[in-house]
């Protein structure tokens, strides 16, 4: 359907529009504006349209991990909705660089690096999307056309005032931190792609909504009707505590193998299973609701947990692969086998023997001999089956089985 639409008509908002609000609202940060969105949905069921769907993402950097999903699969509900998704790929603007959340001016990309980036964008949407049936745009397209004029007209639209109410340039004018001029520019580049492709909503992340605004206010500016928009919220990471990100070691990487993936997924806590759910899953409003009163009921909550799991393992790998997680995860920890698949190390000792912290974190199963000394004070590190206590442990040359807390195992080599 296209935004152009400047009807005032009021459409029926029936029982099946409110089930669509009610998935499109589940995990969001913002909604703008319920009540103009409710009437898109009603249109569109009316004339038999399909509501424009927008995300823009710059190919900044390859994202691998299941956190920058969150906001494609509030995208794919869009989708089954019956709605057209446009999945923007922002090479134009990835050479400006956003700065959202920056206080330093961002470096600008080369064009061989974007390519690169832009490729793990399209297969990463995949995973997520049916791409076949996205509309893939690249925002070069019309940026390349707008020309020197063309940009002129369309700072006029907009005032210097208004972009420094953004949070981050408003801070860097009051720290007197160097603002360039291009950087101005970028919310202006962002919000007009909105208007190029008469987006009915767009979505982002939490960090986005100033863009999203800027977008909503062009297309008035445009005659466009303004855009709806939809902001998710950043995934807590496996920790239960911070971002998912690879800085905090708390993430799940969309490469990496079926076994890693459930094992981790079944390792975070019983409540944040139920923000993933929100935030990851594809199961609808009523699913996730009957299923959570059921553990409220006396279900176990590893049931839930276990469908997750195997909900996320098919998106990356497939279901064939999610049934073999589960069984090798029910062996390995409900069995006490040990994984057949686990590294091999071998680690130097000192005089014949080395100690455990040492051995722990030469294997790499930690990052460091603190950390190793946390996970044997916690009870979290056996040596061939047998709970370690001592931190002063010494051990001498031979072959053994080590493992550190559920999923960190190696089979270690003392020379």
């Amino acid at each position: 359907m296209s935004a152009e639409h400047t009807e005032t008509q009021k459409y029926e908002v029936t029982p099946d529009i409110r089930e669509a609000m009610a998935t499109i609202a589940r995990g969001t940060d913002t909604l703008l504006i319920e009540s103009e969105l409710e009437q898109k949905l009603a249109r569109a069921k009316a004339t038999g349209g399909k509501l424009r769907c927008k995300l823009g993402l710059d190919p900044t950097a390859p994202d691998i991990h299941i956190g920058h999903t969150v906001v494609l699969n509030k995208l794919r509900q869009l989708q089954d909705l019956g709605h057209t998704v446009i999945f923007l790929i922002g090479d134009f603007t990835a050479a400006i660089g956003d700065p959202s959340g920056r206080n330093t001016t961002r470096p600008p990309l080369s064009p061989e690096q974007i390519k690169v980036n832009a490729e793990t964008y399209l297969e990463q949407a995949a995973h997520v999307l049916d791409i076949e049936k996205a509309e893939v745009r690249w925002n070069s397209e019309w940026n390349n056309e707008l020309g020197a004029a063309g940009l002129i007209q369309l700072a006029s639209r907009y005032t210097v005032a208004r972009l420094l109410e953004r949070d981050d340039f408003a801070k860097r004018f009051s720290q007197q931190l160097p603002i360039a001029v291009h950087e101005l520019i970028y919310p202006l580049m962002h919000g007009y792609d909105s208007v190029a492709l008469k987006a009915d909503i767009e979505l982002g992340g939490s960090d986005q909504r100033f863009n999203l605004l800027v977008g909503r206010e062009l297309q008035r500016q445009y005659g466009q009707e303004a855009q709806c928009i939809l902001t998710m919220p950043l995934l807590v990471g496996l920790d239960g505590v911070n971002k998912m990100s690879k800085s905090k070691h708390n993430y799940i990487g969309i490469t990496e193998s079926a076994d890693e993936m459930f094992g981790k997924v079944m390792s975070i806590s019983d409540t944040l299973m139920w923000d993933w759910y929100n935030l990851l899953s594809l199961k609808s409003n009523a699913e996730i609701t009957a299923l959570k009163a059921e553990c409220e009921n006396g279900r176990n909550p590893r049931d839930a947990k276990v469908m997750l799991a195997k909900e996320i393992v098919e998106r990356f790998h497939d279901a064939k692969a999610a049934d073999a997680a589960e069984a090798e995860f029910n062996n390995r920890f409900r069995a006490g086998a040990v994984p057949s698949d686990i590294p091999e190390v071998t680690v130097a000792s000192e005089n014949g023997e080395i100690g455990i912290a040492r051995l722990i974190k030469e294997t790499g199963l930690c990052p460091s001999t603190g950390e190793a000394n946390r996970n044997i004070q916690q009870g979290g590190v056996r040596l061939d089956g047998e709970r370690i206590s001592d931190r002063g442990l010494k051990v001498k040359t031979g072959q053994y089985v080590l493992q550190v807390g559920k999923r960190r195992w190696a089979k270690v080599t003392v020379s």
